[in-house]
């Protein structure tokens, strides 16, 4: 943990607080590992035990990007099956990700944990579902790349049930028992959920989606994560194909489904969210579900616009995901602020779809809402956690516009010069201080090349 004050000051600052709070011209303390304070002009000059000032003229402090959902372990698999829609994607890849064991989800981890935290990530999640059987401890690992990164971190550890011989997609040698999959859950949660304010590692509960899993896994696992304290996750109407499935096995909507089964209310967020009616999202309001919008991998996927501004409006909790590196090959949330704009504006609402600080928002404490810390991080106030990005502004990319937060979301991907997670630096000048990115590179090509081998084999 950070000792000691750390004042920035001579920055843009945008607290993205309930009032949007913005200074031209700023300061941020922070103490030990929380935000002390946040204001106009310098720093008093008087602090004690100031061990660090930062000048930071030119730049703009936000709070740290939170990402929402995730597949890390896709890491190793980018670049394939690049004209597929979700289900003929799914059913090309898995027997791929059935392959994979320890080593390879752990440089997977890595990658995925790299790319975003050198972007301004400064909480992560992974929702992580394919456990082949024999294939090692890779919730730990994650957590333990996670770790070694410096981020914080959500696993929500998934799991699927329902194999090709119950009707689902994935390979049957790629699931779990209904009990299996109950019992390494809770273990999880048993081994590293910390229900701490600063929490640096927690743990949700996450059957895959609608089509991968059994209605019984689904009713458990709510019932579990509520035993247990935890948050839940799916997947949730991300693409007609869905839509579709579940209507023809259970007679009802996803929505309408995944209620059935317990998994509406303020403890649940869902990815993607793109095909909901009216009803869909009066549902999700009424429950404060949360929704983790993945603008590029819908994209890619040919999902479809998700309803963004609809549901905003009518107070849904709403943050950004990056989705699994093989359907959004960048891996970079930041990129996800200006797609989700852009994106959004192809929709029904046009140019009214989403502004500049709407965008923010949803990167930041829209996504800390949605995974139930909007009280400890996901904006700038005295008492948070300091969790905060500098954004170099003055550069050719950016330097002859002159609104700092419309440079950050319309203008090309800003350099990062210092994240801190904690208190602690992480990322100096665009390089991560504590993980070695020509190591992981290196790791990460291996361990692809290893998989594609195995997959080939057999």
């Amino acid at each position: 943990m950070a000792s000691g004050r750390i004042v920035i000051e001579n920055a843009a600052i945008a607290t993205v607080d309930a009032h949007d709070t913005e200074y031209a011209d700023g300061h941020v303390v922070i103490a030990g590992h929380r935000i002390e304070a946040v204001g106009a002009g310098r720093a008093p000059e008087d602090l004690p035990d100031v061990v660090r000032r930062i000048d930071a003229g030119g730049h703009l402090v936000t709070p740290g990007l939170v990402n929402t959902h995730h597949h890390f372990y896709q890491w190793i698999t980018r670049g394939l099956a690049t004209d597929h829609n979700l289900f003929d994607w799914l059913v090309a890849l898995y027997p791929t990700w059935a392959r994979i064991d320890e080593p390879m989800v752990y440089a997977a981890a890595q990658g995925s944990l790299a790319m975003m935290a050198r972007g301004g990530v400064t909480t992560a999640m992974d929702h992580h579902y394919v456990y082949p059987r024999g294939s090692g401890d890779l919730s730990g690992a994650i957590i333990r790349a996670a770790r070694e990164t410096g981020v914080r971190f959500t696993l929500a550890r998934g799991s699927m049930d329902r194999g090709r011989q119950d009707g689902g997609l994935p390979p049957d040698f790629a699931v779990e028992t209904l009990q299996d999959a109950l019992a390494a859950t809770e273990e999880t949660v048993r081994l590293h959920h910390d229900a701490s304010f600063d929490a640096m590692t927690q743990v949700a509960v996450a059957p895959c989606s609608p089509f991968s899993v059994s209605t019984e896994l689904l009713k458990q696992g709510a019932e579990l994560a509520r035993r247990l304290g935890v948050r839940l996750h799916t997947h949730g109407s991300e693409t007609v194909e869905e839509e579709k499935f579940c209507h023809e096995q259970f007679g009802m909507g996803p929505t309408d489904y995944l209620e059935s089964t317990g998994w509406l209310g303020d403890d649940v967020w869902m990815a993607h969210c793109v095909h909901m009616n009216d009803s869909d999202i009066a549902a999700f309001a009424r429950t404060r579900t949360g929704v983790a919008h993945c603008p590029s991998s819908n994209a890619r996927l040919a999902a479809g616009i998700a309803r963004v501004p609809d549901l905003l409006a009518a107070g849904v909790p709403v943050g950004l995901g990056v989705d699994g590196t093989a359907s959004n090959e960048s891996g970079e949330l930041h990129t996800e602020l200006r797609n989700a704009l852009l994106i959004n504006r192809l929709g029904a609402h046009r140019e009214a779809a989403l502004n500049a600080r709407q965008a923010l928002r949803l990167g930041t404490y829209g996504g800390a809402q949605v995974l139930g810390r909007a009280d400890q991080t996901g904006s700038l106030e005295p008492g948070k956690l300091a969790d905060l990005v500098l954004w170099r502004m003055d550069t050719l990319a950016h330097a002859s516009i002159a609104d700092p937060v419309t440079a950050l979301v319309f203008g090309a991907a800003a350099p990062v010069t210092a994240s801190f997670v904690n208190g602690r630096q992480i990322v100096r000048d665009g390089r991560l201080l504590h993980v070695d990115e020509d190591a992981v590179a290196r790791s990460t090509r291996s361990e692809a090349r290893r998989l594609s081998r195995l997959t080939t084999q057999n």
